[in-house]
């Protein structure tokens, strides 16, 4: 990450009629670079939004009281089952009450304002599904709050006593400490949000400030004297004010790698009529019966095109306007040694 855009990765080099010359440091593609973190999500966003059918959908949110944040973040591969989880519960409670298969996707997100571990998931829902056993939609589909938290608060709680034990669960606490802790919040309020919306637009444009890039954009990031620590600015939503977090440089790192997806493991799950057995079967016939049709996987934009998206210039013109053309390569190098 911190060698993105530098000469260390390599870079290409473009040269105009004029003689004028342009080297274009390569890109680290980090899961913690804020850079490629940025252009990895616009480009989901078009593909997402080219996939999905133009119908109504539900925004969930799934939390878990602070309790379970350390368990999570001490046992990382516990999270893979979270979007499951999940997925799970809206499917079934479709099928439950609508008798009806509906699609989403899964988010799950794992970092809090200040930068502590805070698991929870963000999923889009659709509210229009297929009748499990008749060719025919079902317009309407509404999530009752009270019901799906009840059925995400169980089915966690019993993951966890599964894991538990089987021995995949290691804690500080003893293994009495935590079996109390999940009969204790049986039956305990836990927090969740359901928002529709019209369109899935307006769930997108909000997923994609948390998906494939870090939590902390380089703007909040505040000057300082000392290497002993790093400040950053953070939004209080308790005093509803912007206010400077420090924390020792160790700490700031540990931190902010805990919030990196591990490799090999998706940010987004798919499920329902959007998981990669429906796609080709009964989505199909869902956005039959819709009268819609899926578009073409978008063209992923050239890095130039976004660029100039992004900041208004086009990165390949020179000083007369001129279009610059590639000339050649530059090998990375060896970064040297602090």
């Amino acid at each position: 990450m911190l060698d993105c855009r530098t000469n260390v990765l390599g870079a290409e080099v473009y040269a105009s009629g004029n003689g004028e010359r342009k080297t274009f440091p390569h890109t680290c593609k980090s899961r913690a670079c804020s850079s490629c973190g940025q252009r990895a999500t616009l480009t989901w966003q078009r593909e997402v939004a080219a996939m999905l059918p133009d119908i109504p959908f539900a925004g969930v949110g799934f939390t878990m009281p602070d309790a379970f944040w350390q368990i999570f973040q001490q046992n990382r591969h516990l999270l893979d089952a979270l979007p499951m989880i999940g997925a799970g519960v809206l499917q079934d409670r479709a099928e439950e009450k609508y008798g009806a298969l509906v699609g989403g996707l899964v988010v799950r997100h794992t970092f809090g304002a200040h930068l502590n571990f805070n698991a929870h998931l963000h999923i889009l829902v659709s509210t229009v599904g297929l009748h499990k056993t008749q060719d025919r939609l079902v317009p309407w589909i509404r999530f009752c709050k009270d019901a799906i938290v009840k059925e995400w608060r169980h089915t966690l709680l019993d993951y966890l006593a599964i894991a538990l034990e089987a021995g995949l669960l290691s804690s500080e606490h003893s293994r009495s400490q935590l079996e109390e802790l999940f009969r204790a919040h049986h039956n305990r309020w836990w927090s969740a949000k359901v928002d529709y919306f019209r369109s899935k637009g307006a769930f997108l444009h909000y997923i994609s400030r948390y998906l494939r890039r870090p939590p902390l954009a380089e703007y909040r990031l505040l000057s300082s004297d000392s290497c002993q620590e790093v400040r950053f600015l953070t939004k209080d939503k308790k005093q509803r004010r912007t206010v400077t977090t420090s924390y020792p440089t160790r700490d700031f790192i540990a931190r902010l790698a805990d919030q990196v997806p591990d490799r090999y493991r998706h940010g987004v799950r798919y499920f329902g009529l959007l998981a990669p057995q429906s796609i080709g079967t009964s989505y199909e016939v869902f956005l039959a019966l819709l009268g819609q049709q899926r578009p073409p996987r978008p063209k992923r934009i050239p890095w130039a095109a976004s660029i100039q998206k992004t900041f208004g210039q086009d990165p390949l013109l020179d000083g007369d306007g001129e279009r610059m053309y590639w000339v050649g390569r530059v090998s990375p190098t060896k970064a040297e040694p602090n």
